[in-house]
């Protein structure tokens, strides 16, 4: 990754994790070291949470998809995250969940310095992003539109997404006066206003 670049996405359990290299002493022959001895796999680490080399801390993450606070037990280390002809240093993070109420998952950030709970809040962010994307699709035509030219459409695509942040501000002020309704059907009970209820009363109020 580049300097200005941090990179945090999901990890395998079964990743390939290794210390990295010694520093290289002067005079040595040969090619130098990519790394150095392997970490246990992050399925190790589960599978005897009781290890010495593994610390597990409980924290409290507002924002877990949805919720307002979560508990975790969340455990992290630096590592050399190789493959043959790629080697990135990370920090790992992993997460387990004692009620059993989801797998064992783990993540990665390119910033071996960063703060752990601020790598959790920033991946559990991509949820509300993907939900834009989503949206501006099915409902305001993000990749259908039709225009000919390249240029129309570099144009009108960075609006579209911008147009969900619109319709949202409306609808909240609407929402203030009870003019927000929640289109329901019998087989899909929803307790909250979606995308479509909102766009719904900002087109009737246009």
């Amino acid at each position: 990754m580049g300097r200005h670049l941090t990179l945090i996405t999901r990890l395998r359990l079964d990743a390939r994790l290794f210390d990295p290299p010694p520093p290289r002493r002067p005079g040595t022959k040969g090619r130098p070291r990519v790394s150095a001895a392997r970490q246990p796999t992050l399925l190790q680490r589960l599978a005897d949470p009781t290890a010495t080399q593994t610390r597990w801390q409980r924290v409290t993450l507002t924002g877990w998809y949805g919720q307002a606070e979560r508990e975790l037990v969340i455990a992290s280390g630096t590592a050399l995250w190789y493959h043959p002809g790629k080697q990135v240093p990370i920090r790992w993070v992993l997460v387990r969940d004692e009620t059993g109420a989801f797998e064992p998952q783990a993540f990665l950030c390119t910033d071996q310095a960063a703060d752990l709970g601020e790598v959790l809040r920033l991946f559990v962010r991509r949820w509300s992003v993907e939900v834009t994307f989503a949206e501006a699709r099915r409902h305001l035509g993000v990749q259908t539109q039709r225009q000919w030219s390249d240029q129309a459409i570099a144009r009108t695509t960075p609006c579209l997404p911008a147009l969900v942040s619109l319709v949202t501000l409306w609808a909240d002020t609407l929402a203030h006066r009870g003019l927000v309704r929640r289109r329901r059907a019998d087989w899909y009970p929803k307790s909250n206003a979606t995308f479509s209820d909102a766009l719904a009363a900002v087109r009737k109020e246009l």
